[in-house]
């Protein structure tokens, strides 16, 4: 059973051990967290555990052993001296930090009541100071305040036109965090791996020589994996106004996490792996959002991937995993489109489609250019909030592993 039962450790460690300053011991920051991790380590089961925990981790120096048993005594009732005979040394004594503190005589006790003078121990949760009087008032009903999620996981799952700057900012520093996870491919490169399909001759060789030359550890490689090249295409059409700014953080996320190539179109196609590798978020931001001349206009999908696929870009696409966020609505031809997918499809590992329309509950892509690229698409997802954009990772993966 636990001594300090119900009690917050953090808060009793910082209480004591700024009661322990004020007598003139000396407390670190550094030891201050020593004492929480032993609390939570090891729970003190009696007054006896407990002082020998905060004496071993709360004092550095010999000196200090007196007043830390005096404060230890005021704050629990009886002080443990008999525990350790040594420490009671006159020699061990000395005085309060500060010029103007005076030395207790032998024999005095050490004042250990706290700044405000009292004597009853120490607070187990730290509160503000009372600088004034509370207006009582008794038609007030006090209650309990409600222990509420924090403000970003609550908007996780809002749809991005009802996410102002501040809360979609802070939704795309979070996005870059959260893209760890990546389909990889296996290299041409091989290294030293436990249980690897090849005998490593070098290296085993290497070993032998510490067995007269009698290979009895057999050194091991496998394959290199490496995350598999990614290629964004997000659309900045006028129809994807709402979206359009919450993509530029995917796009960003991704070009940092995985070192992908990202373009936007609407009417042409704009190469954005370099502005968006920025530093500073809001700079990379603005910065792309005035290269993008044609943003808020029409939108021609298949004019822009031909464009990419025609370009020195194109072979990026190679063995890549593509992704291309837009609605689907089209200003060129679905025949035109449903060509560019093809050879976009032979090309690329896999086609992802973020579409935020697929959201919608009973989605059924009704536009003739949505329904012409669908047939070379490997996975459509719905992509119309963060939560959405943070699942995206997980589904390739799972994806490409079910293939």
């Amino acid at each position: 059973m636990s001594f300090l039962p119900a009690v917050d450790r953090a808060a009793f460690a910082v209480a004591f051990a700024d009661r322990l300053r004020q007598h003139g011991v000396a407390v670190e920051l550094t030891a201050t967290q020593d004492f929480v991790r032993a609390l939570v380590a090891v729970p003190p089961v009696s007054r006896t555990a407990l002082y020998w925990s905060a004496r071993v981790t709360l004092v550095r120096r010999r000196p200090d052993l007196t007043r830390f048993d005096e404060v230890f005594g005021a704050v629990f009732g009886e002080a443990l001296l008999s525990l350790d005979p040594n420490a009671r040394r006159d020699g061990a004594r000395s005085g309060p930090r500060g010029g103007d503190a005076r030395s207790p005589a032998p024999g005095e006790p050490y004042d250990v009541s706290g700044a405000s003078g009292d004597r009853r121990g120490l607070p187990w949760v730290t509160l503000p100071p009372v600088v004034a009087d509370a207006d009582r008032r008794d038609d007030v009903e006090l209650a309990v305040p409600q222990r509420l999620p924090s403000d970003l996981a609550g908007v996780l799952n809002t749809p991005f036109e009802q996410l102002d700057a501040v809360q979609a900012q802070l939704l795309g520093r979070w996005l870059e965090r959260a893209l760890r996870e990546w389909p990889v491919r296996r290299s041409r490169r091989f290294a030293v791996r436990p249980g690897g399909p090849r005998v490593a001759i070098r290296e085993t060789a290497a070993q032998a020589r510490r067995t007269g030359w009698d290979p009895v550890h057999l050194v091991r490689t496998g394959p290199v994996r490496r995350p598999r090249r990614v290629v964004v295409l997000c659309d900045v059409s006028r129809s994807m106004e709402a979206q359009a700014r919450a993509y530029l953080h995917l796009m960003r996320a991704l070009a940092l996490t995985t070192h992908a190539e990202v373009f936007a179109f609407a009417t042409s196609l704009t190469r954005l792996t370099t502005t968006l590798g920025n530093r500073s978020t809001e700079a990379a931001l603005e910065e792309a959002t005035e290269r993008v001349a044609d943003r808020f206009g029409g939108t021609r999908i298949a004019h822009c991937l031909s464009t990419l696929l025609a370009s020195h870009h194109g072979g990026t696409v190679r063995g890549a995993v593509v992704l291309i966020g837009s609605d689907g609505w089209d200003g060129d031809p679905p025949e035109r489109l449903a060509a560019a997918m093809a050879r976009l499809r032979r090309r690329a590992h896999l086609v992802v489609w973020l579409n935020p329309r697929a959201a919608t509950p009973g989605f059924v892509p009704r536009t003739t250019t949505m329904a012409a690229a669908l047939p070379y698409v490997d996975l459509l997802l719905p992509a119309d909030t963060f939560g959405d954009l943070l699942r995206v990772p997980g589904e390739v993966a799972r994806h490409v592993r079910r293939r």
